[in-house]
C-alpha cells in the first residue's frame, strides 16, 4: 500500500503535482548517476567531433547552445523541486526529534521566521553553547585539581 500523498499549500491540482513530483524525482535520481554524466560527455564530444563536418557553422554552435540552455532551464525546476521536498522532509524529521526529546519545543516551526529572527535565535544558541562549553571546561579543571589533591593526600 502506498503512503498517503499530502497536498502542499497552494496545490490546487493534486494529480498534476503528483505527476510532476514523480517525474522530478525520477529525473533527479537519473541525473545524479555516473552513466548520465558519461552520456552528457558523449553528446558534447560527438558535437565537438562534428564541428569540422559542419565547418563550425553558426547552426552547429546553435545546436549545443540551445540544447544546453533547455536542459539547464528544465533542471532548475527539477533541482528546486528536489530541494523543496528534501527540506520539507528534513524539517518534519527535526520537528519530530525536537518534539520527543528534551530539546526546546519552541524551536518547532522556526523555519517560518524571518532571516533576522532566525539570526537572533542562532546568536542566542551560540552564546548558550559557548557558556555550556566554558562550564564543562571549568568542571574538568576542577576535577583535575581534585584528583591532584587526592593523589597528594594518599600518595
Amino acid at each position: 500500500m502506498a503512503a498517503p500523498k499530502h497536498k502542499m499549500p497552494g496545490d490546487t491540482n493534486g494529480g498534476a503535482a503528483r505527476l510532476f513530483g514523480e517525474i522530478a524525482n525520477r529525473t533527479s535520481q537519473a541525473a545524479g548517476r555516473a552513466l548520465t554524466f558519461l552520456i552528457a560527455v558523449g553528446v558534447v564530444l560527438l558535437w565537438a567531433i562534428t564541428g569540422p563536418i559542419f565547418h563550425y557553422s553558426d547552426t552547429w554552435q546553435l545546436v549545443i547552445n540551445t540544447g544546453t540552455t533547455i536542459v539547464t532551464f528544465l533542471m532548475v525546476f527539477l533541482i528546486q523541486n528536489s530541494q523543496n521536498r528534501d527540506s520539507a522532509a528534513i524539517q518534519v524529521k527535526l520537528d519530530e526529534l525536537i518534539r520527543v526529546s528534551t530539546a526546546q519545543n519552541s524551536f518547532v516551526g522556526i523555519e517560518h521566521l524571518t532571516d533576522d529572527e532566525l539570526e537572533e535565535i542562532r546568536t542566542k544558541c551560540e552564546r548558550r553553547a559557548e557558556a555550556e562549553k566554558a562550564g564543562e571546561q571549568s568542571v574538568q579543571r576542577t576535577g583535575k585539581k581534585a584528583k591532584l589533591a587526592a593523589d597528594r593526600v594518599t600518595g
